[in-house]
């Protein structure tokens, strides 16, 4: 996670009193979404995208994601008028829904900053869950202190929101990992079984890969049209992919999603994720069925497979 960039004024350099370079820092967050989602959020780099930002004055680019134990996540932060903050995260620790531990170096204009352990512990209760993130802290320039307090703060703030509107499906398909990337990522194929039982798609462009997209119409039992468009960002092969949801061709947006693939006893675990774009959108799409709708889709993609 970037914290906020250094306050104007501050002198990069040794910090002047030398007890003020280690400092423990705990947040807490309650969260009214189960562990599940809590997870993704934090961990998938589309979800992480979405929250990163303390502020709305501040822009996050992510130049690396690779969410796994000795992977490493590589982002800019960027305000104007100021220099780039550099934050270079290593992954040492991944347990679903249980903790994660990971290494943090801010640096900026060729100087190291600072640099963190940091220790995220989950509960499970129930339909709500907890994170207690611990901040073991090195200032190496400047007193860093403050910018973690807030810059993690905001973020933990933001996390929580974006856990509570995230929607997570998965099933493990009976099929070999790049079986079911290849039925995925596929533009003759997608479409044959995109959407849940009894909609049909009706494809206008289609071109899946980093910066392509696909635009299609979504065709209900009852012939209602549903348009939607998707952008493609981050696409690892047989790994995972990311895209964006819009109401129709270039509508507003409707959500940012995700699809990782794990082999699984020789099968394939997929998890598909969702951030709706508002809270209104997200108890719309639960109260509409959108889980069980998913989960149908993923049902549809496993006889598309297992029936070739």
């Amino acid at each position: 996670m970037t914290s906020n960039p250094k306050p104007s004024g501050t002198t990069v350099g040794a910090p002047s009193d030398e007890a003020n370079r280690f400092a423990t820092l705990t947040f807490e967050r309650d969260v009214a979404a189960p562990v599940s989602a809590l997870w993704q959020a934090w961990t998938a780099p589309a979800a992480r995208a979405v929250w990163a930002a303390p502020s709305p004055a501040v822009t996050v680019e992510f130049l690396e994601a690779d969410t796994r134990v000795g992977g490493r996540e590589v982002s800019l932060c960027k305000v104007a008028g100021q220099p780039d903050i550099r934050c270079e995260v290593g992954w040492l620790v991944l347990q679903p829904a249980l903790r994660s531990v990971n290494h943090e170096l801010i640096s900026s204009e060729g100087v190291t900053q600072s640099a963190a352990l940091i220790t995220a512990d989950f509960a499970d209760l129930g339909e709500r869950s907890r994170l207690v993130v611990t901040v073991q802290l090195s200032s190496l320039a400047a007193d860093m202190e403050a910018g973690y307090r807030q810059g993690f703060g905001a973020g933990l703030d933001n996390l929580a929101g974006v856990a509570e509107r995230t929607m997570i499906l998965r099933r493990v398909i009976r099929a070999p990992r790049a079986v079911v990337w290849g039925a995925w990522m596929n533009n003759e194929t997608l479409p044959q079984w995109w959407g849940p039982d009894g909609y049909s798609c009706r494809t206008k462009r289609i071109d899946l890969r980093t910066g392509g997209e696909w635009v299609f119409d979504m065709i209900g039992p009852d012939g209602t049209v549903y348009p939607n468009h998707h952008r493609y960002g981050e696409v690892r092969t047989e790994e995972r992919l990311a895209y964006t949801l819009l109401w129709g061709e270039n509508g507003p947006k409707h959500a940012d999603a995700w699809a990782s693939f794990e082999d699984h006893d020789g099968f394939t675990l997929v998890t598909l994720g969702m951030v709706l774009s508002t809270a209104a959108e997200f108890q719309a799409a639960i109260g509409f069925g959108a889980v069980e709708l998913g989960l149908q889709t993923l049902g549809k993609l496993e006889r598309f497979i297992t029936s070739r």
